[in-house]
């Protein structure tokens, strides 16, 4: 089979494109035929050595897929040949087939074509629970999503629209707004205004009438967190998704006393290793959405899976609107 893998941490420009034998699957494990693959910004951070969880060299990147079962081992019980499924994996999803443990699998609906499984994993599973586990999301709620044009941004505006809430997309390039209204935001926030930190403030109170936001679901830190904590209403809650701006940000905890603010951090593949059945749930609720016609990914790509390099290099370069997925 064919893999994409790294011999050492570094460029994705570095990855080789290789063959390998055909994996066999253990006990309680599946071996699935990758048919896409989705692209994100932490399969980034894998392949440049800054994730939290280093994995041994050399590997095959890829967090997430979809495909056909092709082989069982033993103690599977939930799968035989041929099932169509989604697939969450810490790494190496970037292969024609890839093992997984059975619990890392989920039946896909008939309807919904591979590529759209590929992108409804990771970024929308992020998404559901920063508002769901973290923000405890309440219908009639206003959420402003910092970095609304990325593939999780995107889908927290799509899950804000679809659960009965007001969706602030926060965006630092003014260009890539309208991604944001076409996934339903009700709102556009500039986050690239000169004077972010009472900018961002007015812009939020000036159509929540002065109230501010009661959930931030952010995924960039540095300067467009600082100014989201201020637009944040009384009792409002702050979600720490990422860092994509490149600061991590200090709270001063006299803030959070004043306002009755709360800050809570999602690392969403603690949930998926750690409580699998509650994913399980998350996913059949996200099908159940997307085939209410609520969800809908925004694919940006479809690239062959040796283009793994130029689809990383998209994410780093910040041209991505939504998501790649690689194909094989």
């Amino acid at each position: 089979m064919r893999a994409m893998v790294m011999r050492g941490f570094g460029p994705p420009e570095t990855a080789e494109s290789v063959e390998l034998p055909d994996p066999e699957p253990g006990p309680g494990e599946v071996v699935v035929r990758m048919r896409a693959a989705g692209v994100n910004y932490p399969d980034l951070l894998v392949v440049e050595g800054r994730y939290q969880h280093k994995p041994p060299l050399p590997f095959t990147p890829g967090k997430e897929l979809a495909g056909e079962v092709l082989a069982i081992g033993w103690e599977v019980t939930n799968f035989v040949a041929g099932d169509r499924v989604m697939v969450q994996v810490e790494h190496g999803a970037f292969a024609e087939r890839v093992v997984a443990r059975q619990e890392q699998c989920l039946e896909i609906p008939d309807e919904m074509p591979f590529d759209d499984a590929a992108s409804m994993g990771l970024v929308y599973q992020t998404a559901w629970f920063a508002l769901r586990e973290r923000a405890r999301f309440q219908p009639g709620e206003t959420v402003l999503v910092n970095g609304a044009t990325g593939g999780v941004g995107l889908a927290a505006v799509q899950l804000v629209k679809a659960l009965g809430g007001t969706a602030l997309a926060g965006v630092t390039t003014p260009a890539k707004a309208q991604a944001a209204v076409d996934a339903g935001a009700d709102h556009v926030i500039d986050l690239s205004v000169a004077d972010l930190r009472d900018g961002l403030r007015a812009q939020v109170h000036a159509v929540t009438e002065g109230k501010g936001a009661d959930v931030c679901i952010d995924m960039l830190g540095g300067d467009p967190f600082d100014a989201a904590m201020r637009a944040l209403a009384w009792c409002g809650r702050m979600v720490v998704v990422g860092f994509a701006a490149g600061r991590i940000p200090e709270i001063k905890a006299n803030y959070l006393l004043v306002k009755n603010i709360e800050v809570s951090g999602l690392q969403w593949s603690d949930y998926r290793d750690r409580t699998p059945a509650v994913m399980a749930k998350a996913q059949a609720e996200i099908f159940r959405l997307y085939g209410e016609g609520k969800l809908k990914p925004a694919i940006m790509a479809r690239l062959p899976l040796d283009r793994m390099a130029e689809a990383l290099a998209l994410i780093r370069d910040r041209k991505v609107i939504g998501k790649i997925v690689l194909e094989a």
